[in-house]
Parts: structure tokens; sequence; C-alpha cells
């Protein structure tokens, strides 16, 4: 990267400003041990959300609320967001920064499990966003998964997709890496799907179900 893409990408990321809600969600997780998603990120999400008009939002592993008070701000006010994450410790802090971000409590759903389990239960074509962050070796089941969820229309956004800017280095081979280097491909692949590559953070993915 030459010195003004860094300067640039660099900018980007610090642009956006947080409040003190998402400021103490950041420091709860960086307590339990979370990486948050960065603020480019949630500036994404936030517009995403918003721009989709999405009403039914599912979130795989809450960060512990960072990215969940992101998405719940571009969200309208009858919208409902599902955050799974098989670390209750984590769920609290994500319930702790929904409440301190003003949504009612009916606006979330939160749900302690594995997300292998837990999504196979969700109704199909039922949902208009769906966010992955979560451990990357069950990516590939949590897509497939995402994209049955899904309604025509609807908006899969994967994070941290570039892997530390390893998945685009061929020499790269860790399993990690390997993954998340086919489920880039079978994305851009797959024609139900219409997909870009944003470098914003550690990379995003994003796809709209046809």
């Amino acid at each position: 990267m030459s010195a003004d893409k860094s300067s640039s990408w660099s900018y980007a990321e610090d642009l956006p400003a947080e409040d003190d809600v998402l400021l103490r969600a950041r420091e709860r997780s960086f307590e339990l041990g979370v990486t948050p998603i960065s603020p480019g990120v949630g500036a994404v999400l936030t517009v995403l959300a918003a721009a989709s008009k999405a009403q039914t939002v599912v979130e795989v592993g809450s960060g512990a609320g960072v990215s969940g008070v992101c998405l719940l701000r571009g969200l309208s006010p009858h919208a409902v967001l599902t955050t799974i994450d098989v670390d209750v410790e984590h769920l609290k802090a994500a319930r702790e920064a929904f409440l301190e971000s003003g949504s009612p409590a009916n606006r979330t759903r939160t749900i302690s499990g594995r997300a292998a389990d837990v999504l196979p239960r969700l109704t199909d074509s039922a949902y208009d966003l769906v966010f992955i962050d979560a451990d990357k070796p069950n990516f590939p089941k949590y897509v497939e998964q995402a994209i049955r969820l899904l309604k025509s229309g609807g908006t899969l956004v994967i994070n941290d997709a570039l892997d530390k800017d390893r998945v685009s280095n061929p020499a790269a081979r860790d399993a990690t890496t390997v993954v998340l280097r086919q489920i880039v491909k079978a994305i851009r692949d797959d024609e139900r799907l219409a997909s870009a590559m944003l470098p914003t953070g550690d990379g995003l993915l994003v796809a709209v179900k046809k």
C-alpha cells in the first residue's frame, strides 16, 4: 500500500466520531478480551442498516455490544436485532450497551448458544440483514445459514474478511486464511448473490441476496 493510500485508509477509519455509549462498550469489550469492530466498520454498519431499511437483523457474535449499537442506530424504531453469542458475559455486556444506547428491550433479542446450533432454528427468508463476526473456522456454515435466512434483497455482511491482509497473499496458507479465501470466492461466484469487498477495517465483505 502506498503512503497516500495508507494515509487515506487511516483517515477514513478515524473519521467517525463515537459517543460515550460506544466508547464504554469498547472498554467493556477490551476488559472481556473481545476485539470489537473498528469505528469505520461501525459507521458502515449503521449506513447499511439505514439504507436497507432493515426490520429484522441477525448478528452472529455480539462483540460485547459495539456492533449491535451501531446496527441499532441505523434501524427504524420498530426493527428488531437478534444477537447470538456463545459467551454469556459477552451477551451481558451487549445488553448493557443496548440499554445505555436507549434501545427499548423489545427491540433486541439475545440468544446464548453456539451459532451453528441456533441459526438452523431461525425462520427461512425472514431477515433483512445478517452480520457475521464470530469464530472464523465456522464461517462456511454461518454463510450458508445466512443465505437461507435472508429475504430477497437482504444484505449479508462479513467482518474481518481480509484476515489482516493475508487473504490477498497467496503465500499465506494458515487454516483461517484459507477458509476466508474460499468464502470470498464462493460468495463472488454464487449466482444467488451480488457482492463487493470493502477495505474498511480488516475487510468487510458485503453481499445482497437476489
